[in-house]
């Protein structure tokens, strides 16, 4: 877990900015809190903050490879290259002698052998910046599925980056400028890949190489999602899903610092979990350490609903016993999630307002807690998107709208039954200014339009490998970007094994039928791991993320905003609704149905304060 950052000008002596790029590198000291180093040269300057144990003997700075005292490459990089063994044989095979035992080293003489075909040749999670000082470019690359944040802003002779979108805004050129396409964006539950709420910068696309030149900024897809005819019987397409699941795995165990697993008790972490600790035992290690998540108090307040019917506790405990693993219970504790929603931790970690309101807060908490057990961790994030988890997947209404199939079940919802949306206590001119719908529609129709389809599909299959591409690159770059900013904030590095590219691939062009084969959820990834599971942790249906209501939450929210209101200075008074905000306010009117607008409207007021924001509406 690092950040790195940078500026390119090729009219401008950038050795003489020194000051300028140690503000914009001090912002990524949540990234990396305790190294960080500089490179300078004139026209390039990168920087990079790392924790204390990232890496092996890599150092904090951007690494350089020289010539006879001059440089000829400089890589920022973060994130993880789970194939960096092969890699560093194959390079050494071609000559190439290593300093050390970094990934960062395989990277840089990586590029100087390979050129940018270099990204094609990696398998990981990550985002880096190579400076080639002999024929003065920048390429910037970023991860297949975009697990790791890589942002951008053109200037008029050259680009300013950085890992984090702070980064980019401490430039003293650039501007926190959010238009209205802006602020759609932030309202939106579907990310477009490459753009942000900030007018201007830009993210670099996952799957995409940015390359900067004298002449210009231009982008090329190294990867992407392609339709391909799917030849095997169900039985090897399991057996291959398990193959697959059991490589990446065994790679993303190593590390050199203390590593946990993710346990929930539900199929995806258990999944993970049953293949981590048998990769230990074969390799003569372990056991594995497992943490699961609870709140004080919750299976005795559990009311059993759709999402989640059953406690998460007793399914982790029994697959931790069942493989063996060192089990322990994180509690949390109702009371302290509501002083962290309230201290706005959550948006200064995200650098936007918004987001999924307790679920957030929730998730940080939680890393802060795993944090003080180990730094590395497995999650099981993307099963979902990619198994068809989620209900949507299954609701022939959802199947059928000419919309996400997600948006009707989210919109409204994230804050419970009978909840508004988040937009709820904005200005009503400015709502219909920024018409939403519309909106969703136009981001609908460009994201169809790029779904890779074969010939003479069946239709059911047809809708169901557009609804797979929708969720694996519109709906996880939401969860993707939340768990990397949460992790983050936490000071966790968190591994995403079901984002392996080449599982991603395989399964994406596995029929539907395959994949519901039994008629249950998530039946392919189900039978290959059946085996190393207890069957009632194997025929557990989905459960939501735990998550518990502290009575006192919505008041004190309503007493928050009720404080900004009569302040009267506050720059978001002006983006909302004065007879909405009373209304809000209003004795008789239930706090929980208000939850999301008064959650938005408090970060209003602090983003837009902090980070300096011009509105330009």
């Amino acid at each position: 877990m690092c950040g790195i950052t940078g500026w390119v000008a090729f009219d401008r002596d950038l050795t003489a900015e020194h000051d300028v790029l140690e503000a914009m590198t001090a912002t990524q000291v949540c990234r990396g809190p305790d190294a960080g180093g500089v490179h300078l040269e004139p026209h390039a300057a990168l920087g990079r903050r790392r924790p204390g144990a990232a890496g092996t003997d890599g150092g904090a700075r951007p690494l350089s490879v020289e010539h006879d005292g001059r440089p000829l490459a400089v890589l920022a990089l973060t994130g993880e290259v789970h194939n960096q063994r092969e890699l560093r044989a194959e390079l050494e095979a071609a000559g190439h002698r290593f300093r050390t035992r970094d990934a960062a080293e395989v990277v840089l003489l990586g590029y100087l052998e390979w050129g940018e075909g270099l990204a094609e040749r990696l398998n990981g999670a990550y985002a880096f910046a190579i400076w080639d000082s002999r024929h003065e470019e920048l390429l910037l690359v970023r991860d297949r599925l975009g697990v790791k944040p890589l942002h951008y802003h053109p200037t008029p002779d050259g680009v300013v980056f950085g890992s984090g979108v702070r980064a980019v805004l401490a430039h003293p050129a650039v501007r926190a400028v959010v238009d209205l396409d802006g602020l759609r964006e932030l309202l939106s539950l579907t990310r477009t890949p490459g753009t942000t709420p900030y007018r201007g910068v830009h993210e670099v696309r996952p799957g995409h190489l940015v390359r900067v030149r004298r002449g210009g900024v231009t982008e090329r897809r190294y990867w992407g999602l392609e339709a391909r005819e799917h030849v095997d019987s169900l039985e090897s397409t399991i057996a291959t899903v398990r193959a697959l699941l059991e490589d990446i795995v065994h790679r993303q165990l190593d590390s050199d610092l203390p590593l946990c697993s993710l346990l929930s008790g539900g199929l995806d972490s258990s999944a993970l979990t049953a293949l981590a600790a048998a990769a230990l035992r074969r390799a003569g290690a372990g056991p594995l350490r497992t943490l699961a998540v609870d709140f004080t108090g919750r299976d005795e307040d559990l009311h059993p609903d759709p999402a989640r019917s059953t406690p998460d506790g007793p399914y982790a405990r029994m697959l931790a016993r069942h493989v063996g693993a060192e089990h322990d219970v994180i509690a949390l504790d109702a009371a302290e999630l509501t002083e962290l929603r309230r201290s706005h931790a959550v948006l200064r970690a995200r650098d936007l307002p918004g987001g999924l309101a307790d679920l957030d807060a929730a998730l940080l908490l939680l890393f802060r807690r795993v944090r003080e057990r180990a730094a590395v961790a497995l999650s099981g994030e993307a099963a979902d998107e990619l198994f068809g988890g989620y209900p949507w997947f299954h609701d022939p209404a959802a199947i059928a709208a000419d919309d996400f199939p997600w948006a009707a079940r989210l919109d409204g919802g994230l804050a419970g039954p009978g909840s508004a949306p988040r937009e709820q206590l904005l200005d009503a001119d400015l709502v219909r200014k920024l018409d939403l719908a519309g909106h969703r529609r136009t981001q609908y129709r460009e994201a169809l339009a790029e779904v890779p389809h074969l010939p003479a599909a069946d239709p059911v299959e047809r809708r169901m490998r557009e609804v797979s591409y929708l969720n694996l690159t519109r709906f996880s770059g939401v969860l993707l970007d939340r768990n990397e900013r949460m992790s983050r904030a936490g000071g966790l590095e968190v591994r995403v094994p079901f984002c392996d590219h080449r599982l991603v691939q395989y399964v994406f062009n596995t029929p539907w039928a395959m994949k519901t084969f039994d008629g249950q959820q998530k039946s392919l990834l189900r039978a290959a791991v059946r085996d190393l599971l207890p069957a009632e942790v194997a025929d557990r249906v989905k459960s939501a993320y735990p998550i518990t209501a502290d009575p006192r939450y919505p008041q004190l929210l309503r007493a928050d905003l009720a404080r900004l209101a009569a302040e009267r200075t506050s720059p978001a008074l002006e983006l909302l609704d004065r007879r909405r905000l009373a209304d809000a306010l209003a004795p008789d009117t239930d706090p929980g149905s208000v939850r999301l607008g008064v959650d938005l409207a408090l970060d209003l007021d602090v983003w837009l304060t902090e980070y300096r924001v011009t509105l330009e509406l």
